[in-house]
């Protein structure tokens, strides 16, 4: 197979056919696009461009007033209603805690006191049982130094007993050293009283 070289060319666009004059007959030359200028300042146009501008300006104005703002406003109001009502709950929480701190600095004052009365009482009970075991050591020991000074008495009067009768016996060896002689007992009562 051969290729054949048949000349097929591309279909051409509109306006671009095999055959036409010009891509652009109708179409002014340039100089004429310029006197035109733009259709929004052309003032025989303006009745329409107003009129169209007011419909769709009251078409959205509808829309929004009926579609959109309820619900935009629902929603603010709802989240009005939040903070409201959060506001109030958190209110009512903080007047429960001072509530609750107010009971709770009570039972403190409370307890306290009742400490402070229990340790009263304990230190006036620990007071009042020195007290008496001071009075009763006190006791104890007046007994005991009245004992003491009882046997000490006792034992001065039996050594005064003894002292005469040394004396005596102490005076007789001195009289017998001295003298020679056996003094006799009157002397030696004469001499102790002397």
């Amino acid at each position: 197979m051969a290729m054949q070289t048949e000349d097929h060319a591309a279909p051409a666009a509109p306006g671009h056919e095999a055959g036409a004059t010009g891509a652009h007959e109708g179409a002014a030359p340039a100089g004429e696009h310029a006197e035109g200028g733009l259709p929004q300042f052309d003032f025989s146009q303006w009745p329409g461009q107003i009129l169209w501008f007011l419909i769709v300006f009251f078409a959205i104005l509808i829309f929004v007033r009926v579609f959109v703002s309820p619900k935009v406003g629902g929603t603010i109001e709802a989240r009005e209603g939040k903070i409201t009502g959060d506001i109030a709950e958190a209110r009512r929480l903080k007047d429960e805690a001072d509530a609750q701190a107010q009971a709770a600095a009570a039972e403190a004052a409370q307890a306290r006191a009742a400490a402070q009365k229990v340790g009263a009482e304990a230190r006036a009970k620990a007071q009042a049982e020195i007290a008496a075991r001071l009075a009763e050591e006190e006791a104890k020991l007046a007994a005991t130094g009245a004992e003491a000074e009882a046997r000490i008495a006792k034992a001065r009067e039996a050594a005064m007993t003894n002292v005469a009768g040394i004396a005596a016996d102490t005076a007789k060896a001195i009289v017998e050293k001295l003298t020679g002689k056996t003094a006799t007992a009157a002397e030696l009562a004469a001499a102790a009283k002397g």
